[in-house]
């Protein structure tokens, strides 16, 4: 093997943030400068949620560690306790592989702990999508921490690059790349709306919505209340089958799941549901949907892409640069339903408007990668100040 090749950490924790660094996995794996190191985590190794690590072996990646850090436990308490085992994982995993930049995305606690603990070790971290406002969960704390512990730094918009500098990290080493999941508009094969119901095995006869709820980790917002007005709310739409995702191992989300699973089984012709559709198949669905349902990040970023109108439920994204086609609605049935009904009715959309998306154009990972091998990395981190004479 070339000594001079750069060696590349990437985390990941979760199928979604997995989904959305695909691409530059695999410009990272094709690059004859670069060796790619894949951390796996957290969702990923769990049966509860499907095991998703078998799909990126699959997918033709070798993981080169595998962190068990997630307990059984839907609480506070067993968050916090999964984000030490983390630690002590990642410590024993970076020591192993010394690689020379960890590339982190997102939000979750998962990559909290794999951040601090590269920073402590004097790894340096390249962190995708910071700067960004989600006022309906914890992770908007745990994304601007992370911020603070990278040294550089990937944005979706030049909005949030400017928020990013904010926080004192200097205007050079922060790049607005736009939003790395959007690669996939132009690269990736989608699977039509056949290939999809035999992936499936459920026929998609009538047209469809795509439904992702995530648990609210702050402020009143009740899982199971807010999911039941959900589900009451699609009852309301018979005409219309359903896709159910399983939400993320955030506190709360097992509550959630026996209320989906019963819900699928007490609608067998109408409502599938499945922990996890992989990326493929996932914007596949998204392409056909009638709408987006639920309160995930990719129905603010990725989905008005595809001109597919997005129901934003609650507090979760609040805060989120959205395109007009995010309708954004209050956690109960009623307003549930109206949103529903202006996503069918298109009543958003003037004739013949493009819906324009401030995520990007899809050409994100050649920017990432160019910002890897240009990295000079400087184990001491000024604080950038921003100028008060006019405050």
């Amino acid at each position: 093997m070339t000594k001079n090749l750069k060696k590349v950490a990437v985390f990941t924790g979760t199928r979604a943030e997995y989904g959305l660094l695909f691409w530059l996995l695999k410009d990272i794996q094709n690059d004859p400068e670069l060796q790619l190191q894949l951390l796996v985590s957290g969702m990923h190794l769990s049966p509860e949620f499907g095991e998703t690590y078998q799909q990126i072996e699959r997918d033709g990646f070798s993981i080169d560690e595998k962190i068990e850090i997630l307990l059984s436990s839907d609480s506070a308490v067993g968050t916090a306790k999964s984000m030490g085992l983390g630690v002590l994982g990642f410590a024993d995993a970076l020591s192993r592989l010394q690689p020379d930049v960890l590339v982190i995305l997102g939000d979750r606690f998962e990559a909290l702990a794999a951040a601090q603990t590269a920073m402590i070790m004097r790894i340096p971290i390249l962190h995708l999508h910071g700067g960004e406002i989600t006022e309906g969960a914890y992770d908007d704390a745990i994304r601007h921490a992370i911020t603070k512990l990278s040294y550089l730094h990937g944005t979706s918009t030049e909005e949030y690059r400017q928020r990013v500098i904010q926080l004192g990290e200097a205007p050079e080493r922060v790049k607005n790349v736009g939003a790395i999941g959007l690669d996939h508009l132009k690269r990736a094969s989608f699977m039509d709306t056949q290939e999809l119901s035999d992936s499936l095995g459920f026929s998609l006869d009538k047209p469809y919505f795509l439904v992702t709820y995530h648990p609210v980790t702050l402020g009143e917002e009740a899982p199971e209340t807010s999911f039941q007005a959900l589900l009451d709310a699609l009852d309301a739409f018979p005409e219309h089958q359903v896709i159910l995702t399983y939400p993320n191992a955030d506190d709360g989300g097992r509550r959630i799941i026996p209320m989906l699973e019963e819900y699928a089984r007490q609608n067998p012709q109408r409502v599938f549901a499945i922990p996890s559709l992989g990326q493929v198949r996932y914007l596949s669905a998204v392409k056909y949907a009638a709408a987006v349902i639920g309160n995930s990040s990719s129905g603010i970023i990725e989905v008005p892409a595809f001109d597919v109108p997005t129901v934003d439920i609650g507090a979760r994204q609040k805060g989120r640069l959205a395109a007009k086609s995010v309708l954004h609605c209050e956690p109960d049935q009623a307003s549930i339903c109206d949103a529903i009904q202006q996503a069918v009715a298109r009543t958003y959309k003037q004739n013949g408007e493009v819906i324009e998306n401030p995520y990007g154009q899809g050409d994100t990972s050649g920017q990432v990668i160019e910002m890897i091998k240009s990295l000079q990395f400087e184990r001491s981190k000024a604080f950038y100040d921003l100028s008060f004479d006019n405050v």
